[in-house]
């Protein structure tokens, strides 16, 4: 894609934007105006969106609709969301969850700032608290910038009231719900949350399932920041757990390690070739080795993830972050 890639996300619209960043990618994915056309109008037809839910392990599920996938505690204490997905979604999110057990949403964790995961704030907003990290509720309360596109400030009632810096918990039907921060790797707000009782961990857009991820480089994201996250939270989660990912299939501790594994491999390739010289569009047209190409098959393609590490690493260079360190 190179300078084409470019082009068709600066020229996402802030109604894509608001759409979701599922179909913001899918347009850039698709090439040009007429891909971006296509998939926010798919995006914004919640009508015909399902609420899908999976008993994970303990008191815990997983909720899938359109956007981040959704984490629930759900027991004697009421109910406690992962992220939120979009407004118009709220209905059938609470009919889905209250339907596993009856009970009240009680709270409300926003794992980082993306409309994809806290669109559901403005209503459940209302009658729940919300806790996020603190750049978190910054973010949303401040009119934000993506790829050039004004993104405006949340209404009050769909901000987090629980705001913390490094980790907070939770305790709740029966176990310790840990949310800790994980800095400057999907955004600079990221938290990943460990149901301690129920050996369930929701690990935000830190973890994209079998795809390329979406880093945020406009939001205090970074390619190497994410490499270091998700190496620090292998030390965290338990051989036996199970593992929801922002986006795609409930997962293992050994499908987040090829994760990681394709996320170091992918970063060497195209910080090997920075340092022999060569552009953007060269390194995109050789591309990645075979291995990585399955990778590629979802909305974040190979040239496009090439792209990402590219300007991710050049970021971090021009910070005057150490090399192979991401930025703190």
């Amino acid at each position: 894609m190179g300078r084409g890639t470019r082009r068709a996300l600066a020229a996402l619209s802030a109604a894509a934007v608001a759409a979701g960043w599922m179909a913001a990618l899918a347009a850039v994915a698709g090439g040009g105006a007429g891909g971006e056309r296509a998939a926010v109008a798919q995006q914004r037809d919640f009508s015909k969106v399902e609420i899908k839910v999976t008993p994970v392990a303990g008191k815990v599920y997983m909720l899938e609709g359109s956007g981040g996938n959704i984490g629930a505690s759900v027991g004697e204490d009421g109910i406690l969301l992962v992220d939120d997905q979009f407004e118009p979604l709220a209905p059938k999110i609470r009919a889905a969850v209250e339907g596993i057990a009856g009970g009240k949403i009680k709270f409300v964790i926003n794992t980082h700032w993306h409309g994809d995961h806290t669109g559901g704030n403005k209503v459940f907003g209302l009658e729940a608290p919300i806790i996020a990290q603190t750049n978190v509720r910054k973010r949303l309360s401040t009119e934000q910038s993506v790829r050039g596109e004004k993104v405006p400030p949340s209404p009050k009632q769909a901000l987090p009231v629980i705001t913390f810096d490094q980790a907070v918990s939770v305790h709740w039907n029966g176990e310790e719900i840990k949310i800790v921060h994980f800095p400057h790797g999907h955004t600079d707000g990221d938290s990943v949350v460990f149901f301690t009782g129920s050996n369930v961990v929701h690990m935000g857009d830190d973890f994209f399932a079998g795809t390329f991820p979406f880093v945020d480089l406009g939001s205090g994201g970074s390619v190497q920041g994410l490499i270091d996250d998700v190496a620090k939270a292998l030390t965290m989660v338990p051989a036996d757990a199970k593992v929801i990912p922002g986006h795609g299939p409930l997962s293992t501790r050994a499908d987040l390690e090829r994760f990681h594994t394709m996320l170091v491999a992918s970063t060497d390739v195209v910080r090997r070739r920075m340092k022999a010289g060569e552009s953007l569009e060269k390194i995109q047209a050789e591309g990645l080795p075979a291995e990585l190409a399955p990778w590629g098959k979802g909305f974040v393609d190979t040239k496009t993830w090439i792209m990402t590490i590219h300007d991710s690493l050049a970021k971090d260079a021009a910070a005057g972050a150490p090399s192979g360190h991401g930025r703190r």
